[in-house]
């Protein structure tokens, strides 16, 4: 009988988002799970780590399943580091992060607390995946992007991904019937335009919400936004070496 794959779940929305319960509904049909996520919301953390305080990580039971759960009081990466280091008795065949509720596509990658756990991962030298969904609210319907996830998972511990290179899964929030499929992207050269609400306490003390709009600036159609705003789920490879590769040779020719 063949042997399961070991794969750990993980998430930035907090153990107890419905994402990541959907996630781990879909990943007990393909292998043995093993859950470390945090505690309380994470999002937007990017690839912070604890490094000026204890961690905490117990075992927890939320749902009934087969897996086994952890929750930890640090960042996404943190999980991933001590699933890793601590909590798992071998390297996990696979990990992945998510489901998120919003969107990971364009720059929103480098904020992401999904997609940096997925690159701790990658960065142990595990294949990983993180997946949103674009729909922020707590009780978004997760049902009609099951077996696409289902889908590229299988596919992902079927080939493998390459060293350094983890996958970035957007799903446009729309019926099922309504998904036209998967496109394989690269990321749309976007940014935020940001603002900050200025306000007073009742005390007369200032303070900011930060707030803002996404710039798109790339008409290409081979990007993950395009894709998205077509009712495509977008793949997008991610490295985590940030070396501008084409660069070095200009650079050389410096009188540095």
């Amino acid at each position: 009988m063949q042997e399961k794959p070991l794969i750990l779940v993980t998430n930035d929305d907090g153990i107890t988002a419905p994402g990541i319960r959907a996630l781990i509904k879909i990943m007990n049909k393909i292998g043995d799970v093993v859950v470390v996520a945090p505690d309380s919301p994470q999002s937007g953390m990017g690839h912070a780590i604890t490094v000026d305080n204890v961690l905490t990580c117990n075992p927890i039971t939320i749902d009934e399943g087969p897996q086994l759960e952890y929750t930890c009081s640090g960042t996404p990466a943190d999980c991933v580091k001590m699933a890793v280091s601590e909590i798992l008795n071998k390297k996990p065949d696979l990990c992945v992060s998510g489901i998120n509720h919003g969107s990971n596509s364009s720059i929103n990658v480098i904020y992401s607390g999904t997609m940096s756990a997925a690159i701790e991962a990658g960065i142990e030298g595990i294949p990983a995946i993180g997946f949103s969904l674009l729909d922020f609210k707590w009780h978004a319907d997760f049902r009609a992007c099951e077996d696409f996830v289902k889908k590229i998972t299988l596919n992902t511990l079927l080939n493998g991904l390459p060293e350094g290179i983890v996958l970035n899964v957007n799903i446009p929030s729309v019926k099922k019937e309504e998904l036209k499929g998967i496109k394989i992207c690269r990321q749309a050269m976007g940014f935020w335009k940001e603002t900050f609400d200025k306000r007073k306490s009742p005390f007369g003390k200032e303070y900011y919400w930060l707030s803002g709009e996404f710039v798109n600036k790339d008409k290409g159609q081979d990007t993950d936004v395009y894709a998205l705003e077509n009712n495509y789920i977008s793949v997008v490879p991610v490295q985590f070496d940030l070396t501008a590769h084409h660069m070095i040779q200009k650079l050389n020719s410096w009188e540095l």
